[in-house]
């Protein structure tokens, strides 16, 4: 069969597995990076949040350790402001819906990063940019040790607990709880499942003999994976847990940053990526169950189910680092860490923190 023979193979398969017509399932493997990845000119942000908002800007720096698209706005006539500026392939009404939840967040007077202005969301070279108040303060430690690791998971466990108590309204209706780098996946936890699965097919024609045996296994544990349907929802973060983790520590306290994955979802979701990060160290899981349990009571059923669930965003996270080395010519050294390490990981984080929510 040739090349073009079997990627169309490929297509046809990603097509019934993901429930798409075979030209949507094309779209979802082709045009990747530019779906992923925008780097913005500084200069014509500035510009254009100059001239659209009226403000004195001076300067557009890069905010961000692992996103081109982030910038601090530096001004005369006031306090910076972060603007976020999106890919083009990610349209308005999702940041539309993260504006939403910011003002819904504040009405609840919820920790979370505040809208610059009412009129928040503005179009910039066929992009939507968001603009958020600038928080004074500093990042949780990522990698985190000793006492730092237990503040570190005492904050988010409070942070998630008081979110997943929150009354929703009309406003915060949107499915949310996938990390959405893909505007094509956002949404609830499964479209990171179906995000990973176009990963993977994406470069299915470039994995050699010798790593399909684990190429299949991979994608069909990504096939498999709980998506966490079915339990109890609430207002997700959707990836608080991050390096560096979004929260931001001011002079008022922990607020959460980075909304673009919120949304409503399975609560267990947050939850469980929250305690995959633990690295397993007792004192770290102990301080997240004990803040965590202060404002929600897991169900036995949520329990049962923690260890599936936890592997979602993991195997997001491993598909991801699987497609970018097969495109740069490398080895997948993300996947041979999870078939090394992953499900015996994932295995005994969960025994851990279900025996620290049962004491």
């Amino acid at each position: 069969m040739t090349k073009d023979g079997s990627f169309k193979k490929v297509v046809r398969r990603h097509a019934q597995d993901t429930g798409q017509r075979y030209t949507e399932a094309l779209t979802d493997l082709e045009g990747l990076d530019a779906r992923l990845f925008h780097k913005p000119t500084a200069e014509r942000l500035l510009a254009h949040i100059r001239d659209h908002y009226g403000i004195d800007a001076v300067a557009a720096t890069k905010a961000s350790r692992h996103n081109d698209h982030v910038f601090r706005i530096d001004r005369r006539d006031g306090d910076p402001w972060i603007a976020r500026v999106f890919p083009p392939a990610r349209p308005k009404a999702g940041v539309e819906g993260d504006a939403a939840i910011l003002r819904f967040l504040e009405r609840q007077d919820y920790p979370a990063e505040r809208l610059a202005v009412d009129d928040a969301v503005s179009s910039f070279d066929g992009s939507s940019v968001l603009v958020t108040q600038c928080i004074a303060g500093r990042l949780l430690p990522s990698p985190a040790v000793g006492a730092e690791g237990v503040e570190k998971f005492a904050i988010m466990g409070d942070l998630l607990g008081r979110l997943h108590t929150l009354p929703l309204d009309e406003s915060v209706s949107r499915p949310g709880g996938a990390s959405g780098e893909d505007p094509r996946h956002e949404g609830s936890p499964r479209q990171d499942l179906l995000a990973a699965l176009s990963f993977l097919d994406a470069v299915d024609t470039k994995v050699s003999a010798a790593g399909r045996e684990r190429f299949d296994l991979l994608r069909e544990q990504v096939r498999s994976a709980d998506d966490g349907n079915g339990l109890p929802e609430a207002l997700l973060h959707g990836n608080l847990l991050h390096a560096p983790d979004h929260v931001m520590v001011s002079e008022h306290g922990p607020v959460a940053i980075q909304w673009k994955a919120a949304g409503r979802g399975p609560r267990l979701a947050d939850f469980a990526y929250l305690m995959w990060g633990t690295f397993r160290n007792a004192e770290w899981i102990d301080a997240a169950v004990r803040a965590y349990r202060q404002h929600v009571k897991l169900t036995d059923e949520e329990l049962d189910r923690l260890e599936a669930v936890m592997y979602i965003r993991p195997l997001y996270l491993v598909c991801f680092g699987y497609r970018r080395a097969l495109a740069k010519g490398e080895s997948p050294s993300e996947s041979e860490w999870w078939f090394g390490h992953g499900v015996e990981y994932n295995s005994s984080a969960a025994a851990a923190t279900r025996a620290a929510w049962r004491r």
